[in-house]
């Protein structure tokens, strides 16, 4: 499956019923240097939108929001140990978390990659 985003710059990737979460290309440019990442506790169930961790930079703190319902599978410790992963490589080895979704349903609301395009252009 393709990626997905969020309106508040978190995107996230579907295999099976798994889903990889970050922030967005947008979102670590917007904060500059990350700093630090405080991650969710694996095992804990989240509902969407509710807050599920919390990026700093040295401009400013912003929290990371469940994109979708479910419970976190694993974190990334290595983003843990060097948060600058979420700057050189947000797509990719600067993953956040993953979850195991509770309502797939609730993707279909988030945005594809032109409308997130769209949207970030604001």
């Amino acid at each position: 499956m393709s990626l997905k985003y969020t309106e508040d710059h978190e995107w996230i990737q579907v295999e099976g019923d798994i889903a990889t979460v970050g922030i967005t290309a947008h979102a670590q440019d917007a904060l500059g240097d990350v700093v630090f990442v405080d991650l969710p506790t694996v095992g804990q169930g989240y509902a969407q939108k509710e807050t599920a961790g919390v990026v700093e930079s040295v401009k400013a703190a912003a929290d990371v929001y469940m994109p979708i319902s479910g419970e976190v599978t694993e974190v990334n410790e290595a983003l843990r140990a060097e948060p600058s992963l979420a700057n050189s490589d947000p797509l990719g080895a600067g993953w956040f978390f993953k979850v195991k979704l509770s309502d797939p349903g609730q993707l279909d609301a988030l945005m594809d990659e032109a409308a997130y395009a769209e949207f970030s252009k604001d």
